[in-house]
């Protein structure tokens, strides 16, 4: 798992993606074990990190659902959440505390 979470997060922070956060909650009642989130620079670097995530993980990543707003990006991998958003939308819906409240913490790497 881990792994994944490294090559995730590594081709995030090559195409430019800012402030990128994983948290574990795994032992957590939540319905994936991992969440990452991270922001771009702006609507069209949303889609172009969406595009970059694709690219880079599959064939090794199932892309079970794609959720696309140009603010935010949700990408289900099954286990794993990725949440790319504007800064504007970071800032608005706080995903951080959100995940937090699980209990969570912020015990994931942070960029």
């Amino acid at each position: 798992m881990q792994t994944r979470i490294d090559n995730i997060i590594a081709t995030l922070d090559k195409h430019k993606a800012e402030s990128i956060e994983a948290f574990d909650l795994s032992d957590k009642n939540y319905f994936v074990d991992f969440a990452i989130i991270a922001s771009s620079l702006g609507l069209k670097h949303t889609t172009a990190l969406l595009d970059h995530l694709k690219n880079e993980l599959k064939p090794a990543e199932t892309f079970n659902y794609v959720d696309e707003s140009g603010d935010w990006v949700v990408i289900d991998l099954g286990d794993i959440l990725i949440h790319i958003m504007t800064p504007e939308y970071r800032v608005k819906y706080d995903m951080e505390t959100f995940l937090s409240e699980l209990g969570a913490g912020q015990d994931g790497d942070t960029l």
